[in-house]
């Protein structure tokens, strides 16, 4: 499949996140993602928002479902959202009512395996409840606390060839990315290629970053939807 580039837009206030948007589509930005602090400060209105600016461009509300998944996903999916995130640590069961809610209202479901103990495990576990999407991610919270008790902080890169070999359906890499490893995820066979904090949000402030964000946003596009990815599944 060819690759998508996605921009997560992790601000807290609507005006920022449409304007941000605005940026990234005319860079070349596929998808738009609702990001958890855009749901957390303004819920279902930021998805609304988002669906009536860009009426035709797909939406990830990152929810970060552990249950009521069902409601959850049919809110979102009412919202304007086409795909939604759960989380691998959540019971088998909600997993499989977000997966039902997809079925029942057109969205797709990411199955995100932060945490998981096993992470190439969760990520099959997933994939096996029915997710038509698998985020391989290492969380804000632990990179950060890793690396402020000395040691390497882990990335997604570490295990992303095994998750993607362990399963059929396509793979996003999510967690403190620089660039150059952003633009590699295709060549790891992950052809969904998140861009967030740090990458074009400030991780600490949750603004916009500064500088030229709309021409790094194009280089990286550009750079990004030149590759082509393989996946196990074909699609």
């Amino acid at each position: 499949m060819k690759p998508i580039v996605q921009i997560s837009l992790d601000l807290t206030n609507i005006d920022e996140a449409l304007e941000t948007a605005a940026l990234a589509m005319r860079a070349g930005v596929d998808w738009l993602e609702a990001g958890t602090p855009l749901i957390l400060a303004e819920g279902l209105h930021g998805v609304r928002a988002l669906r009536k600016a860009f009426p035709e461009t797909p939406i990830v509300a990152d929810l970060k479902t552990m249950d009521g998944g069902y409601l959850e996903a049919e809110m979102m999916a009412k919202a304007g959202a086409t795909h939604v995130v759960v989380m691998a640590r959540a019971h088998a069961e909600t997993v499989k009512c977000v997966v039902k809610a997809g079925a029942d209202f057109g969205v797709k479901v990411m199955g995100d395996n932060m945490v998981s103990d096993d992470m190439v495990a969760g990520a099959k576990w997933l994939e096996d409840l029915g997710c038509d999407y698998i985020i391989h991610h290492i969380g804000y919270d632990e990179r950060r606390g890793i690396a402020a008790a000395g040691n390497r902080m882990p990335s997604p890169m570490d295990q992303l060839r095994e998750v993607v070999d362990a399963v059929k359906v396509p793979v996003q890499a999510v967690g403190g990315l620089t660039l150059e490893q952003a633009i590699a995820c295709p060549s790891y066979g992950a052809p969904l290629v998140v861009l967030g904090a740090p990458l074009t949000i400030d991780a600490d402030a949750f603004k916009t970053a500064d500088g030229n964000l709309e021409a790094s946003l194009r280089m990286i596009c550009d750079a990004v939807h030149a590759q082509d990815v393989k996946t196990t599944s074909g699609t």
